[in-house]
């Protein structure tokens, strides 16, 4: 829904793998325990070589890293740019040693905060969202995008095009969409298909407003850039959807259907506390 009210959801939702989506969580966590404020730059960490080499053995089975190396020290605020524009799964395994001490342990911590998020049809496997047996709704996904969108830092680097990091150089955003004004994170494997958390915004009755939305499980050919391309169009095409049902006038994207598992909508409740 654009504005305030009750989400928009696909009818008969059912629980699908998410794939990187799940990095939304990862990163809300972090944020949650090491909130960054303005310009600050966090914690800092210093790259193993066990980390160096977990990045190199994801890279070997075609996973999506932020290339790294031993002995280079990375802040707070460049691990999420890591995590969330290249779609590093490298980092999200980084973090989640940081926050939780281990890998189980933060995972454990998503199931939790997805409880109290009210997330009933949601459960994390690892942190990245490369285990398949990380599932989800596009309802769900929702709630927790819009939680981390409180973090002005999140909205921040999810609207970046690109980040230079100290080893990695420049990386690419892989959201289809960051310079149709379409903001997010995107995800994408053979067991999830495409899928984009977003927000952008729209015109209404000439008052800006902001529209949030996920959509799961959009399929195309084998190619990364054509699926990342069908999970954008569907975005565009939710927001619509959306914009379509509303007795006022409203400028946002391209008009069309939802597509298989979409969630919308423009209000940001509060946040329960996690403590």
């Amino acid at each position: 829904m654009i504005g305030n009210g009750e989400p928009a959801v696909s009818p008969d939702e059912q629980p699908v793998p998410i794939a990187s989506v799940a990095k939304v969580m990862t990163a809300y966590l972090t944020l949650e325990d090491y909130p960054l404020n303005g310009t600050q730059d966090g914690f800092t960490v210093t790259v193993t070589p066990a980390d160096a080499q977990a990045e190199a053995q994801d890279a070997a089975l075609d996973q999506s890293v932020a290339p790294v190396q031993a002995g280079e020290q990375l802040t707070e605020r460049q691990m999420l740019e890591g995590l969330l524009i290249p779609s590093g799964n490298n980092m999200a395994q980084m973090l989640a040693v940081q926050v939780a001490g281990s890998d189980t342990g933060f995972v454990a911590e998503m199931n939790t905060e997805a409880h109290t998020l009210g997330m009933n049809h949601t459960v994390y496997t690892d942190p990245s969202g490369w285990n398949q047996g990380t599932v989800s709704t596009a309802a769900d996904q929702l709630r927790v995008f819009q939680q981390a969108m409180r973090f002005p830092v999140f909205d921040q680097i999810i609207s970046m095009p690109s980040v230079t990091l100290p080893f990695a150089g420049t990386l690419t955003n892989t959201n289809p969409l960051i310079a149709e004004g379409y903001a997010g994170k995107t995800g994408s494997d053979s067991a999830a298909g495409a899928c984009l958390a977003f927000f952008t915004h729209v015109t209404v009755d000439g008052r800006q407003q902001t529209a949030v939305g996920v959509v799961l499980g959009q399929w195309e050919d084998n190619s990364t850039s054509v699926v990342l391309a069908a999970a954008g169009e569907a975005a565009e095409q939710l927001v619509d959807s959306v914009a379509d049902a509303m007795p006022t006038t409203v400028t946002p994207g391209v008009a069309g259907d939802p597509g298989q598992n979409g969630a919308s909508q423009g209000s940001l409740p509060q946040p329960p506390s996690r403590r």
